[in-house]
């Protein structure tokens, strides 16, 4: 999936969410940011370092995997982590190792085979092994794809302790759920391009005066809903949905009871990320990942 021209810039201590589609390009962001692919224009910088230009030395703090970790199925936890260790010069001992397999819930299954771990046992031994290098941002590609409820709420509750204590996160996702409940701050891409980024609190605040008519005619209120130029984002049986201000409520309900249009409710709907994400990326091409 090729890119274009998407800008990011994450701040010290931010928990940022890059939220997409499937297919939308946010793997192929990450795998630049660490120097795995290279970028045909532009750079990227981590804490002022160029992967392309300083190699290793730029991911010195970084950490993180990409579409799901890899282990030896054949050999403990502990031991994956112990060659990880030893491969990366971290100098990490028994101490360190089951301080941090202890930190992702798993020092009781550490002496057990990778192999017979869970799919979310083996997303939180990928985050260990990420830990193991102190790193000051951390990178997660999808870490909740593939989870069951009760997987998908320990690792939304390990991220939460990660960020609490101080570091710096970047989570790809395409789960609302989860960026809504995690992140201070979102981009939001599709296509390849960033179409919208901010904090969450101010990309809600865009979702919010959103409201549900249902009446006698939807057919003449959607009619008088676009001559007064409110948007309206949804229709079913019976009502619609549409975004307005509340000076534009007053006239609409004004217009209707002109038309004699009779109202059954007008309700007035919480800022909700998933809408707004679904406005935004079913306006977009569609993309084959």
């Amino acid at each position: 999936m090729a890119v274009d021209n998407v800008d990011l810039t994450v701040e010290p201590g931010d928990v940022y969410g890059f939220l997409g589609p499937n297919g939308a390009g946010k793997t192929t962001t990450l795998r630049m940011l660490l120097g795995l692919i290279r970028p045909t224009a532009g750079g990227v910088r981590l804490f002022g370092r160029d992967p392309l230009l300083d190699g290793a030395r730029a991911l010195e703090g970084v950490a993180g995997f990409v579409e799901g970790p890899r282990f030896y199925p054949y050999l403990s936890g502990r031991k994956n982590l112990e060659l990880l260790a030893a491969y990366d010069g971290l100098g990490a001992g028994r101490t360190e190792i089951d301080g941090t397999l202890e930190l992702v819930e798993l020092l009781d299954r550490a002496k057990d085979r990778v192999g017979g771990y869970s799919h979310g046992m083996r997303q939180r031994l990928g985050i260990a092994a990420s830990l193991l290098r102190r790193p000051r941002l951390l990178l997660l590609d999808e870490p909740a794809t593939g989870l069951d409820p009760a997987g998908m709420r320990d690792m939304r509750a390990l991220v939460r302790r990660l960020a609490d204590g101080g570091m710096t996160v970047v989570l790809s996702s395409h789960l609302m759920s989860e960026v809504e409940e995690l992140c201070n701050r979102v981009a939001i891409i599709s296509a390849g391009r960033i179409i919208r980024e901010s904090s969450l609190r101010d990309l809600l605040a865009t979702a919010a005066g959103s409201y549900r008519l249902e009446t006698t005619d939807p057919v003449r209120a959607r009619e008088l809903c676009e001559s007064l130029g409110v948007r309206v984002t949804g229709a079913g049986a019976g009502e619609l949905s549409f975004a307005a201000s509340p000076e534009e409520v007053a006239r609409l309900t004004i217009a209707l009871g002109k038309a004699e249009v009779g109202i059954y409710g007008l309700t007035a709907e919480g800022a909700s990320l998933e809408r707004l994400f679904l406005e935004l990326t079913d306006a977009e091409p569609a993309v084959a990942a």
